[in-house]
């Protein structure tokens, strides 16, 4: 019916699974601490913040844009 092969194990060896699992996972947590392996984690754990123009900059940037496609236009028309 399904194709988890967990669903064919007994629940002993279920538990068993389960116990090496996290005896895995504490390893490997030692293992960072030992090592001082930082790469699991964040960097400094905070998201990073969408950056903001300034309405200043959002002009400017308007400004250029509209006259690089006035330019792109003018040049259209004489070909």
């Amino acid at each position: 019916m399904t194709n988890n092969p967990l669903s064919e194990l007994s629940l002993q060896q279920l538990k068993r699974a389960v116990a090496v699992r996290q005896k895995i996972e504490s390893l490997r947590t030692e293992l960072d601490r030992i090592v001082g392996n930082h790469a699991t984690t964040k960097k400094n754990g905070a998201p990073r913040r969408k950056r903001k123009l300034s309405a200043a900059a959002r002009a400017r940037i308007s400004a250029m844009m509209k006259a690089r496609w006035k330019k792109f236009r003018a040049r259209k028309v004489k070909k």
